[in-house]
């Protein structure tokens, strides 16, 4: 859907809303973490053009400082760059992995008080979208990055969900899943990658969740540390109050040398026995073949069903 308003909309609960993409609008590819293959960029660039968008790449995007693509100052002047940058309307995180917690003190996102524009990505991103809820109160895009683009193992609805989301079509998501303590849920979806949301507990990108929709995923994890993750959160104060949690993709699971012998269903289900919320499962979004986009920082509804509705 394209001809949307240039004007970036303010919703009732303070939540700024970025304008919309239009065809022809010029977009960046970054990097915060971890380097990048030019050969994965170049097939991002030939998606987003069949979109109708231009690209900007950022001046150091192709380096390599360890397992950074370029140096935290590198890393943070492209960010800058394009965060200042007028003619910019969104930024796309080509990849995650680590790095971003290492720069986001040092960005200067006041720039987006006029200047709103879509920030999108997932994992190590998780970072930025905690960041700019609690700095700015501004909605983000949870959704695949770049390097991901070719990938031909991904669904359909990996791709066409983050090209809705940014030009302004993408109302709801229906999947298939089980539900603890079936209920409708409203309030705003936060969260991302468990284990930064829960790195950044105690800092100024400390989440807050009362009342919220609280959405989590995580890869490459051991059991024991994402039911360790869990219970800091709960102790944190972080769960007892939500309006409804979601639990998406948790693959590539690792035992330690002593089997967990629960799923991350069994994990999920037994710290929050308490809390009368619904916990929807399965959601298709994180590190896994079906990575639909949704936005972060805007209210929705949780609808018996499956369905996510965004107001």
């Amino acid at each position: 859907m394209m001809g949307f308003c240039r004007v970036f909309s303010r919703k009732g609960d303070g939540t700024v809303i970025p304008p919309y993409l239009n065809g022809g609008d010029e977009v960046a590819i970054v990097s915060p973490s971890f380097s990048v293959d030019s050969k994965k960029i170049e097939d991002a660039v030939r998606v987003l053009e069949s979109w109708g968008l231009k690209t900007r790449l950022g001046d150091h995007l192709f380096l390599s400082d360890g397992p950074f693509a370029g140096s935290d100052k590198q890393r943070l002047e492209d960010i800058q760059k394009m965060l200042n940058a007028r003619e910019i309307k969104a930024i796309l995180f080509a990849r995650g992995g680590y790095g971003a917690i290492r720069i986001v003190d040092k960005i200067d996102f006041s720039v987006l008080r006029k200047n709103p524009k879509w920030l999108v990505g997932f994992s190590d991103i998780t970072v930025f979208h905690l960041w700019l809820g609690k700095k700015l109160g501004m909605a983000t895009i949870h959704g695949e990055m770049p390097v991901n683009f070719g990938n031909s193992d991904k669904t359909p609805e990996t791709m066409e969900t983050l090209r809705d989301a940014l030009f302004g079509g993408l109302s709801r998501i229906g999947w298939q899943g089980n539900v603890l303590r079936p209920a409708e849920a409203r309030g705003e979806i936060i969260g991302g990658n468990l284990s930064l949301v829960y790195s950044l507990v105690g800092t100024a990108g400390d989440i807050e969740t009362r009342g919220k929709i609280l959405f989590l995923e995580d890869v490459g994890e051991q059991y024991y540390h994402i039911d360790r993750m869990l219970v800091s959160l709960k102790l944190a104060g972080k769960l007892d109050q939500l309006s409804g949690l979601i639990v998406g993709s948790f693959n590539k699971m690792e035992e330690t040398t002593v089997p967990w012998g629960k799923s991350i269903e069994d994990i999920v289900s037994s710290i929050t026995e308490e809390y009368g919320y619904p916990v929807y499962f399965n959601f298709p979004g994180g590190h896994a073949k079906d990575n639909r986009a949704f936005y972060l920082g805007r209210r929705a509804r949780l609808l018996p069903g499956n369905i996510m509705k965004f107001d």
